[in-house]
């Protein structure tokens, strides 16, 4: 069983979504048309390459989850897309892949082997192509007056070598120009995109098991007393029991030197 199986129900209904705006936005910028392919690596239930469905032809999703895959599998059937989806490590991608002119990485960038980052992005993207770096979460510049208090919480419930592991993720999200360094490509600009929405806490509160270091693979049985305590500590910041929501979706673009 996989690190992130028994997220699969929770990950696509309580993570910070990318807004309509944000898929509409990076392709204007990447002039991004359906003669275009994209390769979503870790895929997860498939935000990413369902999401960028309207705007490109081809689209292969890659993710070792097999719980993951079929839940992806499924979304994109109700939504009549057509998807490749490939069950594996992307490290292991065979040549017969082919090449790309877009390959997006959401929130799976430090489940990768670093080590392996350059040779796989050299032979991913195709002439002209780019990489997309994205993320969606909550914005930390103080609008989310709850967000503290739920950054303790997740501190406290986490178990604490997947939390460190976690927090590693953030930092190669924040230094992608590092992880560039013995590769032919280097940043070239961030797409940010802003949203607003209302969140209850209870759906706060199940955000929480989304999280590899709290899911309930790693909590066991203490998936419902972590529940009612981040309710209780959220509650207070609330407005009958709803918080509003500031998300900043971005998408970070490297291209070749």
């Amino acid at each position: 069983m996989g690190r992130f199986a028994t997220t699969v129900d929770l990950y696509e209904q309580f993570r910070p979504p990318y807004p309509v705006a944000f898929f509409r936005e990076v392709a204007q910028r990447l002039a991004l048309t359906k003669q275009h392919a994209l390769i979503d690596i870790g895929t997860g239930p498939g935000l990413l390459a369902l999401g960028f469905a309207d705007y490109v032809g081809r689209i292969v999703a890659v993710d070792p989850e097999p719980n993951m895959l079929a839940a992806a599998r499924q979304t994109a059937k109700q939504a009549g897309r057509d998807v490749t989806f490939v069950e594996g490590r992307a490290e292991d991608l065979p040549e017969s892949i082919g090449r790309f002119d877009l390959v997006t990485i959401g929130r799976a960038l430090h489940w990768l082997d670093e080590s392996t980052l350059g040779a796989l992005f050299e032979r991913l993207v195709a002439p002209g192509g780019a990489i997309a770096i994205c993320a969606s979460s909550s914005a930390t510049d103080g609008r989310n007056a709850w967000l503290d208090e739920y950054a303790q919480a997740r501190r406290d419930w986490s178990d604490q070598k997947l939390w460190s592991q976690s927090r590693s993720g953030q930092r190669a999200r924040r230094e992608l120009s590092l992880l560039l360094q013995d590769t032919t490509f280097q940043a070239a600009e961030v797409i940010r995109v802003e949203s607003v929405k209302q969140t209850s806490v209870a759906d706060l509160a199940q955000r929480m098991l989304t999280f590899s270091s709290s899911s309930p693979a790693a909590l066991g049985e203490k998936v419902e007393p972590m529940l009612r305590d981040v309710e209780a500590r959220l509650m207070p910041l609330s407005r009958d029991g709803v918080l509003t929501e500031f998300v900043v979706s971005t998408a970070k673009i490297a291209r070749r030197r």
